[in-house]
């Protein structure tokens, strides 16, 4: 068969760009009854298809998805171009200038561009037509110190082409090659050298499972970061023998088999591992009793388990047990408290892991860990007490509650007066009716409001400025209970509610001011 001219030899296998889109060669040749060369392609997007492959009641080639492929004309896509034409398009260097001026100044104009690209530390070719080296060479005379090199969204069809252009970077150590679709190097270790600086790795979206990881891995020996969001990574393996240098783990977005989370478990430098939105709703570490540390992650202080089907209060106890744990994300997963109170669920995350020093994203304060922890004493302490209370209570008790003994070690027992009943849902926007009053001015009436249990201490100051024509922030709060009369307590935070404090209804708010 005569190939056109402008279709590569080798194009089947190649990827091509048409316009915005992306897609690898499957098919080239006749289509019956038209004329001329027709390609047959697979679309990364598949929603940019037609059909399987087949036309006509025959198949020219396969698909994975029933409507991931096209038949299009060579004159619709590109097959890209080499490295350092990507680079001169996209940092706007010239080479025909010469030709077209001929002039000393054009000359030197040149030659300003081509030595400011021997400096560049980084080359930014993310959905450039890029789809290999170029000539042998050019590349280490060209872009010398590059050290972050971004090929994103190219047209490199496998590793040996990605291989070709990273041996010739000697200083390189971080590549982003996310929403490319790379094959399978006939021979990795060959490969090495070219990823032997390499420390940081983006592999987002990439159409990649795990095996096919710990395949690649091999070329990649000094690795620290590695990023493999939204690919089709399920059940995961032990690495053994490769990415024992990892600290950075991004799983995202991945469908993972979750018992098989503690394959990896034995990364021994991994520090931060991401699982954000991975379907993740339990896990486990039968290594370690309740109160105790797993042998498991050993590294691990940076856990990010956001968007997850998290609903069990065990499941934060089993987190406890990492010993070096300090940074937690668990935003947006099912985690209620018995008030029903999102608030009083991340006072009861501070309390459940002692370790940690941000939440969320936010750093955690002295107090406000202090008063997680109180807090927590209070909302258990009648469970405790009927689980036989003091340094033993029953196993199960144990169980569900790991840190308890600890935080009465570290702040005393509740007292009974101080116990805080579980209350229903309903009951947080109750109206609680407070006593005002104001003992640095004796002969100012006490002042009587209803007020919602959910209301914040800043508008509580917000109110009593009205009253009283007072700054809110000169204002200082206390309250007296009735159930421990002559025990004042402090309201030190503006930004928690009256519900927080455990204020109740007919108790007094102490109103000072400077």
């Amino acid at each position: 068969m005569r190939v056109d001219q402008a279709v590569p030899a080798d194009a089947v296998g190649r990827r091509v760009s048409c316009g915005d889109e992306r897609a690898t060669v499957r098919f080239v040749g006749p289509v019956p009854p038209t004329a001329g060369l027709w390609l047959g392609v697979e679309w990364d997007n598949p929603e940019r298809g037609k059909h399987d492959g087949s036309h006509d009641g025959v198949q020219y080639f396969t698909c994975r998805h029933p409507k991931g492929g096209s038949l299009v004309r060579p004159a619709k896509v590109s097959f890209g171009v080499d490295y350092l034409t990507a680079v001169q398009q996209v940092y706007q260097v010239n080479s025909q200038e010469v030709l077209t001026e001929g002039s000393s100044e054009s000359v030197h104009w040149l030659a300003v561009k081509e030595r400011s690209l021997e400096r560049l530390p980084s080359v930014l070719l993310s959905r450039s037509d890029v789809n290999g080296p170029g000539a042998d060479g050019e590349i280490k005379k060209s872009t010398p110190n590059v050290q972050w090199l971004d090929m994103s969204g190219t047209l490199l069809s496998g590793w040996e082409d990605v291989a070709a252009i990273t041996r010739q970077l000697d200083q390189l150590e971080g590549l982003q090659l996310s929403n490319n679709r790379l094959c399978l190097p006939s021979d990795i270790s060959a490969h090495c050298q070219a990823f032997c600086r390499l420390r940081v790795l983006a592999l987002n979206n990439c159409d990649l499972t795990w095996p096919q990881i710990l395949d690649y891995a091999r070329m990649w020996p000094k690795l620290e970061d590695l990023c493999l969001e939204e690919n089709n990574i399920t059940e995961l393996q032990r690495p053994d023998g490769v990415l024992q240098s990892l600290k950075c783990l991004n799983l995202s977005s991945n469908p993972l088999v979750q018992e098989s989370v503690l394959s990896i478990a034995a990364l021994p430098r991994l520090e931060k591992l991401s699982l954000s939105q991975t379907g993740l709703s339990d896990i486990r570490f039968d290594d370690a009793a309740p109160g105790s540390q797993t042998a498991m992650f050993p590294a691990l202080t940076n856990l990010n388990l956001d968007n997850n089907n998290i609903t069990e209060w065990c499941v934060v106890d089993e987190l406890g047990k990492l010993s070096s744990l300090v940074h937690f994300s668990c935003r947006h997963n099912r985690l209620v408290s018995s008030d029903g109170n999102y608030k009083t669920a991340s006072q009861m995350l501070i309390a459940k892991l002692g370790g940690l020093v941000s939440l969320n994203g936010s750093e955690i304060q002295p107090e406000d860990r202090r008063g997680a922890e109180l807090d927590y004493i209070k909302m258990f302490g009648e469970e405790w007490l009927k689980a036989g209370g003091g340094s033993q209570p029953s196993s199960e008790f144990n169980r569900q509650h790991p840190r308890y003994l600890s935080l009465i070690d570290k702040y005393g027992a509740p007292e009974e007066g101080e116990l805080k009943k579980p209350e229903p849902f309903a009951l947080k926007n109750q109206l609680l009716k407070i006593t005002f009053v104001f003992p640095d001015d004796p002969e100012r009436k006490p002042i009587e409001k209803k007020l919602p249990a959910s209301m914040v201490v800043q508008k509580v100051k917000g109110l009593l400025y009205r009253l009283l024509k007072v700054p809110a922030a000169d204002l200082k709060l206390t309250y007296t209970s009735l159930k421990m009369v002559g025990t004042e307590f402090e309201i030190d935070s503006d930004l928690k509610t009256i519900q927080f404090y455990s204020i109740e209804d007919g108790d007094q708010v102490l109103v000072r001011w400077s």
